[in-house]
């Protein structure tokens, strides 16, 4: 009689272990082909990854000594795996006083100039955007020097410096004292043009991009007219486009961008 009772509980017993089995066999299964979260987290996927985005678009702030802190945008040039390449120009992009460093990023010039093997550096100039406004930057010597310590801190070494309409206060200033800093220029009708003399602007070897829209006939006008006197300039004349003519032609103002990014090389 034990015997039978005990071959009926081992019996029991296999039966459950069957059943527990085949309960726990999907989650088992999962676990075996999913990686978990930490992996994935850390980038143990045994699996081919996600597709990556052809243009790596970063926001950081800055702090730089002595300055308040800048908030500026970062596109970086990657392959078509997603890994950062060595970029083939950095461009360092201000912008006009109606806008801020996420302007650039709306119009597409980031994303354009990353896909073309180009680093962006957009920058929120103090007083706009994110960066906090301060009264130590009043002068064009102090403009100069805040420029100089934003590029120094980022490792730009030799940047086309992109300057549309009020960031002139500090890109005309910072191309005449600190020209062999800059790979390129391109002006966009920006301020402060006249208050310089035409040896001060035939001394400037930069090679320069005067970008201004044909409607524009106060600031685009002067500034064209002033900025003519750089030995080394090209012309692009935005036909249809008011003061900020990379907003109202986008497609024909990034064309002429390229081609003269192209040229530098």
């Amino acid at each position: 009689m034990n015997f039978f009772r005990n071959r009926l509980f081992v019996l029991g017993l296999v039966l459950l272990g069957t059943l527990l089995l085949y309960l726990l066999l999907p989650s088992i299964r999962q676990g075996n082909t999913e990686p978990s979260l930490t992996a994935q987290r850390v980038g143990l996927l045994t699996t081919a990854p996600p597709a990556i985005p052809s243009v790596n678009v970063s926001i950081r702030t800055g702090q730089l000594p002595g300055d308040p802190p800048l908030f500026f945008r970062e596109a970086l040039p990657v392959d078509g795996a997603g890994r950062q390449i060595l970029p083939r120009l950095q461009v360092v992009l201000l912008h006009g006083q109606a806008f801020t460093s996420r302007t650039w990023e709306e119009l597409g010039t980031m994303a354009l100039l990353a896909t073309n093997g180009y680093q962006a550096l957009a920058m929120d100039l103090p007083g706009y955007g994110k960066s906090p406004d301060s009264e130590a930057l009043k002068t064009d010597q102090n403009r100069v020097d805040l420029l100089a310590r934003f590029m120094e801190s980022l490792g730009v070494r030799a940047a086309v410096l992109l300057s549309p309409s009020m960031s002139g206060h500090y890109s005309i200033p910072f191309l005449l004292k600190n020209s062999a800093k800059l790979q390129g220029f391109v002006p966009i009708a920006p301020v402060g043009t006249r208050s310089y003399s035409p040896q001060h602007y035939n001394n400037i070897q930069t090679p320069t991009l005067i970008v201004f829209g044909a409607l524009d006939t106060n600031l685009g006008a002067q500034s064209h007219k002033n900025l003519l006197q750089l030995p080394n300039h090209y012309v692009l004349k935005l036909e249809g486009a008011r003061h900020a003519c990379y907003m109202d032609k986008p497609r024909e103002f990034h064309q002429g961008l390229m081609e003269f990014l192209r040229k530098l090389e």
